[in-house]
């Protein structure tokens, strides 16, 4: 399977501490890979690129949906509230397996925003793509040149229409098993509780405790307990 995976993080229910949430368990991973030597780049707002020796089925099992219950940071009375991010994990897919006509594609370009220097900010780097048959949209933003940007885009399109294939084939195939694996990404997998310092994994009903440093990117444990569900 794929040597490089995308890693998609969204808020999902909460509002804006769902969105903190996605952008803590992006942090999560990023910390992860980095400690473990992985090669790792934010290729778009919410979008981690890992590359490394079976890089893909490593992290698949982290699909689905992720549960946290905390005191966010603009909660004033104290109150635990419980939030949910989606996380995907998807392989890169070879242009072989997943052809996109020139004719179903809008392409726009955009300035990148943040701290990026003149470059950055006066020139449109940046690179949208519309699949116009289906509607899927992707974007790129994090390279300074805008060939590099268009191929990341291209990368990321491949990657989100075979999903949507694969999501198809699981609901109209009898017995099909897609290597997206069983939790994609609307299966609630995991919850974080802070007030009780756990981590807790549903599907195969275990614990952790620190969980500070967990989710500071010391997944070890966790990533070892979970790779063999199928």
């Amino acid at each position: 399977m794929s040597n490089i995976c995308f890693i998609e993080t969204r808020g999902a229910t909460g509002g804006d501490e769902a969105k903190l949430w996605a952008s803590d368990l992006l942090r999560m991973y990023l910390r992860y890979a980095t400690k473990s030597g992985i090669k790792a780049e934010m290729v778009d707002e919410g979008v981690l690129k890992l590359a490394g020796e079976g890089i893909f089925e490593r992290f698949v099992n982290e699909s689905g949906v992720h549960r946290v219950q905390r005191v966010p940071s603009t909660e004033r009375k104290g109150r635990i509230h419980t939030s949910t991010a989606t996380i995907a994990v998807l392989p890169e897919i070879d242009e072989k397996e997943v052809q996109i006509r020139p004719e179903d594609l809008e392409i726009q370009f955009f300035r990148a925003g943040g701290n990026g220097g003149q470059n950055v900010n006066k020139v449109s780097t940046a690179v949208r793509l519309i699949h116009k048959p289906t509607g899927v949209v992707v974007s790129a933003s994090t390279e300074r040149f805008q060939e590099q940007n268009r191929a990341i885009a291209m990368a990321l399109l491949r990657t989100r229409l075979w999903e949507r294939e694969e999501q198809k084939k699981e609901q109209t195939i009898a017995g099909y098993r897609s290597k997206l694996g069983k939790g994609m990404r609307s299966e609630k997998i995991r919850t974080y509780n802070f007030p009780q310092d756990r981590l807790t994994d549903h599907r195969i009903n275990k614990s952790w405790g620190n969980l500070e440093s967990i989710i500071d990117g010391n997944l070890e444990k966790v990533l070892e307990a979970t790779k063999s569900i199928q």
